[in-house]
């Protein structure tokens, strides 16, 4: 029996457990930066990607430089930047509410390219989200710097610019391409940590990892690759969009949940103004079109 989502129990609760593995990870990230260096703890996610995987996951039937750029767009652009502002700079739940923002981009870049016009709808969610992250930027009590802000946005156009790679791919098994794709991601990794961290301080993190943050690393490839991106794409195969995708807006619900009940994120109320405003700016956006739909008959 399907549920007023749309989905049957079952598959309700799977997309959940999607979404709570991918919200509660933000704050696995912090813990795992307390020993590790953000770009050398980028750098292990993705080999720890590739390195089991590509033994029993064959290779998309894609073009090398379209795995190429989803790799680096994602690898060095999404996750090495966010790790980066996440080590000082920006909260566990508040990263994991602004990384959202890649929805806006991927919008604007698929009309970019596609020569769509914006719809007023469209601009009044952004307006909506855009008042939230003001609202985040202008407080100054350690929450999020303005560098932290401005690199988790940087993370968020990588994803939107790596959906794109994607969507023009069209992988019959989206885990086969992230596998393959992480292949591109550890070279720039690679470099960037050399150069910004350097081999000694690279060194050390690592031999002053503990269990958990190799608990986390394994979080990172196995929680988020392997279990997230299967059901997902699961779950995508067998429902419209439309009904799986709204279930994405509980990824920030779980992570500043989790921030603020494990780590004990202070949770004021201009930061709960923030999250009202991006929340509803992004689920104005998602749902306008269906209301506007059901209002018109």
């Amino acid at each position: 029996m399907a549920t007023r989502h749309g989905l049957p129990p079952f598959h309700l609760l799977l997309a959940v457990a999607v979404m709570a593995v991918w919200g509660t990870n933000f704050v696995v990230i912090k813990l795992a930066l307390a020993h590790l260096p953000p770009l050398t703890f980028a750098l292990l996610r993705f080999v720890f990607v590739f390195v089991p995987l590509a033994f029993f996951v064959p290779r998309p039937k894609v073009a090398w430089g379209n795995l190429a750029a989803y790799g680096a767009l994602i690898g060095a652009g999404q996750f090495g930047v966010l790790f980066t502002a996440m080590r000082s700079d920006i909260t566990p739940g508040l990263a994991s509410l602004v990384i959202q923002t890649q929805v806006f981009f991927t919008i604007g870049l698929s009309m970019r390219l596609n020569g769509e016009k914006v719809a007023p709808y469209q601009v009044g969610a952004l307006l909506l989200a855009t008042a939230g992250l003001v609202t985040i930027g202008v407080h100054t009590d350690g929450s999020a710097t303005p560098l932290g802000l401005g690199l988790v946005l940087l993370a968020a156009l990588s994803w939107a610019l790596g959906n794109i790679a994607a969507r023009r791919a069209q992988p019959e098994n989206m885990l086969s391409y992230v596998v393959w794709s992480a292949l591109f991601a550890v070279p720039p990794l690679a470099g960037f940590a050399l150069v910004l961290e350097g081999p000694e301080r690279m060194a050390a993190g690592i031999a002053a990892a503990d269990g958990w943050t190799w608990a986390a690393i394994a979080w990172q490839s196995a929680g988020n690759t392997m279990f997230g991106y299967v059901a997902w794409g699961w779950l995508l195969n067998r429902h419209p969009s439309a009904t799986v995708a709204p279930l994405a807006l509980l990824v920030p619900v779980f992570g500043l949940g989790a921030s603020a009940f494990l780590l004990g994120e202070p949770l004021q109320t201009w930061k709960l103004t923030a999250f009202a405003l991006v929340m509803a700016g992004l689920a104005f956006g998602m749902f306008w079109p269906r209301i506007r739909k059901e209002l018109q008959g």
